[in-house]
């Protein structure tokens, strides 16, 4: 008889941590619904459902790819290169009762299980670069190699024991670097290499349902709970502590964020509140675990406004973020890391009854931290940014994984061209919706609008309709009417619009 058979694993550890890790995992396994609700609310109605697909979808390969060989090529303790792991774990083997890598309060089995809640999050935040342009095939293929050459090593760096970051004194709580500069830049490269979305087809653009929106933030809300206070790796005051501080800086960063936004506009966004949440618990990743409460509500003040500057600089750079994960993802774990290395204090670390006695940072004494939060900061952004292009790059070259959609499927939507499925079962605007609204302000023609009836089980006319529209706009228009409109007409200020 084996003697695992025999012994109680379980007497080495508190029931309650195990409990409690587990039930973090739950909660932030709940993020990634609630990043396919976020992004669904805030790309237009014909590409809702395919982006609550691309979210979901790209869970499923995460769960396959940790599995076999995530695990052990990002936090496997036996590996000593400093770089990435090796397969000593390789399908979960030898991974059960023994403490583990992030702490030894809990056994190994539990600790991977929660690790792959945060790759399953960072890759569900980095397709969402596909927005409304994107085929979600090749988009599936991109997260695979992406969370094996991308997140595995610097989780690796960051959280391996023999990780260059763990070793080299990087303070990063729970993924500024891995998750948030990840999950940033690699959208960012990604939209680079899938090109911007067709000009004649963003005006008027407006996320199509707030709603739904606030339902992906307030779960994203309640997961981050589990993500940065389960990062304490037990029932204990740092868990609490990351708690407090994550709220703190959400909310003062939500705050600063609408305040920003009412400088312009003179209204009262919640798009802006739950834009200016998401940067807050973004930049108290690396943070919540290290810093005090007073500096959270520093921490949350200025990731605020800063993420809401940042959200300019995808025109500066010409590269079309649609949903601004860098702005709000990449910028906000770059000042959480920075903070640590300011104001990370050693009475915070040591809440956890493990990291006591680990030195904080500046205000501590511990001016070195300066440039090693630096050096971490800047080697995370380029390679996450330069091996995301070039795995991106490869699957576009390769035939039938191209990574953009066509033209005249980015005009129908994505919903239609690539599910043939639609989030809302009633009346919606196809896809001629842009194309009739730049007629209407190219040409000053506000005569018709065009919607069609869908249902999950109507049958598409093939009759072309015809338009009266410019010659121009007509010759696009008619590409679309081939394949299947039944046209109602409607006054151009429709609501659907």
């Amino acid at each position: 008889m084996d003697a695992l058979a025999t012994e109680n694993l379980n007497q080495w550890y508190q029931s309650g941590d195990q409990a409690y890790i587990i039930i973090s995992s739950a909660m932030v396994l709940l993020m990634v619904p609630g990043i396919a609700f976020l992004y669904s609310g805030l790309a237009r109605r014909k590409s809702a459902l395919s982006l609550i697909w691309t979210v979901m979808m790209s869970f499923s390969v995460v769960v396959f790819q940790w599995y076999f060989w995530g695990y052990s090529l990002a936090l496997s303790s036996t590996a000593t290169n400093g770089f990435i792991g090796n397969l000593d774990h390789f399908g979960l083997r030898n991974v059960l009762g023994a403490p583990s890598p992030g702490s030894p309060l809990i056994p190994e089995l539990v600790y991977s299980f929660y690790q792959m809640q945060f790759c399953a999050v960072t890759s569900a935040l980095v397709i969402g670069s596909v927005a409304e342009r994107g085929r979600v095939i090749p988009a599936m293929v991109f997260v695979f190699f992406w969370a094996t050459l991308v997140y595995c090593p610097v989780a690796c760096w960051a959280w391996n024991v023999n990780g260059w970051g763990f070793n080299y004194g990087v303070l990063d709580y729970a993924g500024g670097g891995p998750v948030e500069i990840g999950s940033g830049v690699s959208a960012l490269a990604y939209s680079w290499v899938l090109g911007r979305r067709n000009e004649k087809m963003m005006l008027n653009f407006r996320p199509h349902n707030i709603s739904l929106i606030t339902l992906g933030t307030v779960f994203l809300w309640f997961g981050w709970l589990g993500f940065n206070g389960g990062s304490a790796f037990g029932a204990n005051l740092r868990a609490a502590m990351a708690c407090w501080n994550s709220c703190l800086t959400a909310m003062f960063a939500a705050m600063s964020w609408c305040l920003m936004d009412y400088r312009l506009a003179k209204k009262w966004s919640l798009v802006g509140w739950c834009s200016g949440t998401i940067s807050g618990l973004v930049a108290a990743t690396p943070a919540s675990g290290v810093i005090t409460p007073w500096a959270s509500i520093a921490l949350g003040v200025v990731s605020g406004v800063v993420c809401n500057y940042s959200t300019k600089f995808k025109f500066f750079v010409g590269i079309d973020d649609a949903l601004d994960v860098f702005a709000e993802h990449g910028v906000g774990g770059i000042i959480g890391l920075i903070f640590n290395a300011f104001f990370a204090a050693d009475y915070i670390i040591g809440l956890d009854g493990v990291n006591t006695g680990v030195s904080g940072g500046f205000l501590n004494g511990n001016y070195r931290l300066l440039y090693v939060q630096v050096a971490y900061i800047v080697a995370c952004c380029a390679y996450m940014f330069v091996v995301s292009v070039i795995i991106a790059k490869a699957i576009d070259m390769i035939p039938g994984l191209h990574l953009r959609a066509s033209e005249e499927a980015e005009l129908l939507g994505m919903d239609d061209d690539q599910h043939g499925e639609f989030a809302y079962d009633y009346v919606e605007v196809c896809g001629l919706e842009a194309a009739l609204a730049y007629e209407y302000l190219a040409n000053g023609n506000p005569r018709f609008v065009v919607t069609t009836l869908r249902g999950p089980r109507q049958r598409r006319s093939r009759s072309k309709t015809a338009f009266m529209l410019s010659p121009n706009t007509a010759s696009w228009v008619t590409k679309i009417s081939q394949r299947a409109l039944t046209p109602l007409r409607h006054p151009l200020n429709n609501p659907r619009l």
